[in-house]
C-alpha cells in the first residue's frame, strides 16, 4: 500500500506528464462491480489537485474495508472535482456488463463540475468524447487519479448494497455485495431471485 511520498509520486507519473504538457486537470476513472450477481455497476471520476497529498491511496481492492472507508471523504476533500454514476440492474441486462460500465463511466464524466483536459481510464476508453486519453492496463495500480476513483466507485456501490440488504432481506448482500459467494448462492437456490439481481447472469437465470 502506497504510504509515503517516494509512493504517491510514484503513482502520479502519468499525471505528471500531462501537467508537463499543459493539461492541468487529469481525471481519472474507474467502475467497481462488473463480476457481481446484484446491484448496479458503479463509476467514478476524479480530477486531482497537483498540490494535493493523501497518503495510503491504492487499487480499492487491495484496500480493507475500513481503510477505503477511512480514504472517501479524503479523496473528495482533497479533489478539484469528483463525481460517480452508475448503471441499473436494468441497463446491465439491456445493454451487457461492458457497455453498461461505459455508460456509468459517461455519467460519472457528466457529472464533474470541472471538465477535464484529459482522461486516464483503467483498460477502457470513452467513445465519442474529443479529449485526450489514456487507457491504462491495472491503471488503479498505476495512477493516483484513477486509485482514488476505484475508491469512490467501491464505497458508493457497498453503500448501495448495505441498502439493498434492507429492502431485499436474506441474500447477505450486506456482507458479500451481491458477490457470487457460497451464502450468496445458496441464498438464490433458497429465495429466488429478487428485483436486485441481474437476471442475465448464469447463476440468477438458473433460478428464475
Amino acid at each position: 500500500m502506497p504510504t509515503g511520498t517516494e509512493d504517491l509520486e510514484r503513482l502520479l507519473v502519468y499525471e505528471r506528464r500531462h501537467w508537463a504538457e499543459g493539461r492541468s486537470r487529469i481525471a481519472g476513472l474507474d467502475e467497481a462491480g462488473v463480476g457481481p450477481l446484484a446491484g448496479p455497476v458503479v463509476a467514478a471520476a476524479v480530477i486531482w489537485r497537483a498540490e494535493a497529498r493523501v497518503p495510503g491511496i491504492d487499487d480499492s481492492k487491495k484496500l480493507s474495508e475500513a481503510a477505503r472507508d477511512r480514504l472517501a471523504p479524503l479523496i473528495r476533500e482533497a479533489a478539484l472535482a469528483w463525481a460517480v454514476g452508475q448503471a441499473s440492474v436494468e441497463e446491465i441486462f439491456d445493454l451487457n456488463i461492458y457497455q453498461a460500465g461505459l455508460l456509468a463511466m459517461r455519467r460519472a464524466f457528466d457529472g464533474l463540475s470541472v471538465r477535464p483536459d484529459a482522461l486516464l481510464i483503467d483498460a477502457r476508453r470513452l467513445p465519442a468524447l474529443d479529449l485526450p486519453q489514456e487507457s491504462i492496463i491495472k491503471g488503479d495500480q498505476k495512477s493516483l487519479s484513477i486509485a482514488a476513483a476505484s475508491i469512490l466507485a467501491k464505497t458508493t456501490r457497498d453503500a448501495i448494497m448495505l441498502e439493498l440488504d434492507g429492502e431485499f432481506p436474506g441474500y447477505g448482500f450486506a456482507r458479500h455485495k451481491g458477490y457470487p459467494t457460497s451464502v450468496h448462492l445458496e441464498a438464490l437456490r433458497r429465495l429466488g431471485a429478487c428485483a436486485a439481481h441481474r437476471r442475465g447472469y448464469g447463476p440468477v437465470k438458473a433460478v428464475l
